[in-house]
């Protein structure tokens, strides 16, 4: 098999992204997917994306992660999916979108003729935010622990992220882990995601969930927040009654990297 692909990042975070309307890569197998994403004998990735059509949207986003399993929701992957599927005419700088965790919207302000721009993407409200050992658990369409430090540079991200990742109450579906040094208009964040099973550059549901773990524990008033990530800056804005957040809507640059084919030999 012969795979068309485009390389997309958003802040860093890294995809492959793949036009399967007619269906032709539909029988990608965890094997092949994580091959074609393994940064040495592949392609390279943090996930792979699969552009579909919806019956009740401009497209579906399919997403695996770097291991070849199926995903949830990918903040970054959901910007980089819009700014694509706009480049191959399924969707317009307004557009609508199915993803695992069901129907978002997106808005597309180009910068450099589509292949660069800052999109923003709606993510799901946020109703029940727990506590952990002093930090915080909550999901945006992935399930995130956020736990707040002095300097995210003196955090062994690997290391403590993959302990927090397997410990007994995550282990079985695993949990992103994220650590951020809040600052009043910047803050900074690590984050190491499960299925990439390692440090990413970014975190687009990691970012949305630290946001608003900020403004929960009280860190923040604002409901409009800037983060930092290794691989670029995010925003991330909110309405929040109640301890319930909605109208959430996380923004940043996304760019396209380069087009390719690949065959698929295994």
């Amino acid at each position: 098999m012969h795979l068309k692909f485009s390389k997309y990042q958003g802040a860093g975070n890294d995809f492959i992204l793949v036009d399967n309307r007619l269906g032709k890569y539909s029988t990608l197998n965890p094997k092949q997917i994580a091959m074609l994403c393994n940064r040495h004998f592949g392609i390279g990735a943090d996930g792979i994306i699969l552009i579909q059509h919806s019956r009740n949207s401009d497209f579906e986003m399919v997403y695996f992660n770097a291991d070849g399993r199926i995903g949830s929701m990918c903040g970054n992957g959901a910007r980089c999916a819009v700014l694509f599927s706009k480049q191959i005419g399924v969707a317009g700088k307004k557009t609508q979108f199915m993803a695992y965790d069901g129907l978002h919207t997106a808005k597309i302000n180009a910068v450099n003729n589509l292949s660069r721009a800052i999109v923003s993407v709606s993510m799901s409200d946020v109703l029940e935010i727990k506590k952990h050992n002093g930090n915080f658990v909550l999901n945006t369409g992935s399930p995130h622990y956020v736990k707040f430090v002095d300097d995210t540079e003196k955090i062994d991200v690997v290391k403590e992220g993959r302990r927090i990742r397997n410990n007994n109450t995550f282990k079985a579906k695993g949990i992103n882990v994220n650590f951020v040094a809040y600052k009043n208009k910047a803050s900074n964040i690590r984050t190491y995601e499960r299925g990439v099973e390692d440090e990413t550059l970014a975190c687009g549901t990691g970012i949305t969930a630290s946001a608003i773990a900020a403004h929960y524990s009280g860190l923040t008033k604002s409901t409009s927040v800037n983060m930092i990530a290794r691989g670029g800056s995010l925003n991330v804005t909110f309405s929040a009654k109640d301890n319930h957040y909605n109208k959430i809507v996380l923004s940043g640059a996304a760019m396209k990297v380069f087009d390719g084919e690949i065959k698929i030999w295994i």
